[in-house]
């Protein structure tokens, strides 16, 4: 028996996409059952899917995804909970290629891939961003890092390590942090590249901006408990952490610049080695999608700015709800 797990909130625009397509799996041939948690909608959201016959369940007042995942993990009766998220669509062999991997008895969780059908700039350029990184574990035994949407777990490994971080109350980074928990105990989690799922993604260059400041801001938090994220995981190539740092040492050496003016030379430079650690993935785009080439440059500096800047608001600004002594679960090795 599997699981399938879909959060949702005012999702009433798309959680017909995405039931549809759950629904009529092909070559899946387990007994498998769809729970929806409408996590405090106040649209028509839970009436949609209670139309497909589905499993739905309400939480009275909007508790994040976090919480309502977890909420849907609680009555599940199958052995692997499959998650996404209400804005996907999956592809109709789509459980088939999530199952597979438990195969492998080692095996507890599974990362599937995003794809877009979206023409537009920004979105194209968040499906390369997705599509680098893809490559970059493709040829891995083991990742750390699964995005919930296109998640799968054992049922019994997921209850037993405490399900998603609760105490983050809107989708951030809940999925990152508990796929984090289970590498540092030593549990192994493979990537899936053909469990796929189209999804709608940023539009413009505001909805990116703010989606990664979020990222940055959240990950501050989660950073308290797992500082060793900070260095190294299997989602985030080591040139954007570069970025970000050189980000931050040019706008302080323009900050000197003001006064002296000679340093303008080292911005130069440091601006320089910035877009030299941008070459792999520019390379990337140079075959996938050219046309991205001219706004790379611009997109790339917006990403390490916002995700730099998200963090350092996340450090100096925590929010007091969101504190280690919340977070008793994490604090173990």
């Amino acid at each position: 028996m599997v699981s399938v797990i879909i959060p949702a909130k005012n999702a009433a625009k798309t959680i017909n996409t995405c039931l549809q397509a759950v629904l009529e799996q092909k070559g899946f041939s387990q007994p498998y059952e769809v729970i929806v948690v409408d996590d405090g909608s106040e649209d028509v959201t839970a009436a949609i899917a209670n139309g497909f016959g589905v499993r739905v369940i309400r939480l009275e007042e909007g508790m994040g995804p976090a919480t309502a995942r977890n909420a849907g993990a609680a009555i599940a009766k199958g052995e692997i909970l499959i998650f996404t998220d209400s804005d996907c669509e999956p592809e109709s062999n789509w459980m088939v290629e999530m199952i597979k991997p438990f195969e492998d008895p080692a095996v507890v969780g599974v990362r599937g891939a995003y794809r877009s059908r979206q023409s537009g700039w920004v979105p194209r350029f968040v499906q390369q961003e997705y599509a680098f990184k893809y490559l970059l574990i493709a040829g891995l035994d083991s990742i750390d890092f699964i995005d919930t949407y296109s998640a799968a777990y054992r049922r019994t490994t997921f209850l037993e390590n405490g399900g998603f971080e609760k105490a983050f109350p809107v989708p951030c980074v809940e999925d990152q942090e508990f796929s984090f928990r289970l590498a540092r105990k030593g549990y192994r989690m493979v990537f899936a590249p053909d469990a796929i799922v189209y999804h709608q993604h940023d539009r413009n260059v505001g909805e990116y901006v703010k989606r990664k400041f979020g990222i940055g801001y959240w990950k501050a938090f989660m950073l308290r408990w797992m500082p060793e994220r900070l260095f190294q995981d299997t989602h985030t190539p080591a040139t954007q952490r570069a970025q970000i740092g050189l980000l931050a040492c040019i706008l302080l050496a323009m900050l000197i610049g003001l006064f002296w003016p000679g340093v303008w030379y080292i911005d130069l430079g440091l601006f320089g080695v910035f877009y030299f650690t941008a070459l792999p993935f520019l390379v990337h785009l140079a075959f996938q999608d050219g046309l991205l080439i001219v706004i790379a440059p611009f997109m790339i500096l917006l990403c390490a700015g916002a995700l730099g800047f998200g963090l350092l608001w996340g450090f100096l600004f925590p929010r007091k709800t969101v504190t280690i002594k919340a977070l008793p679960s994490q604090i173990d090795s």
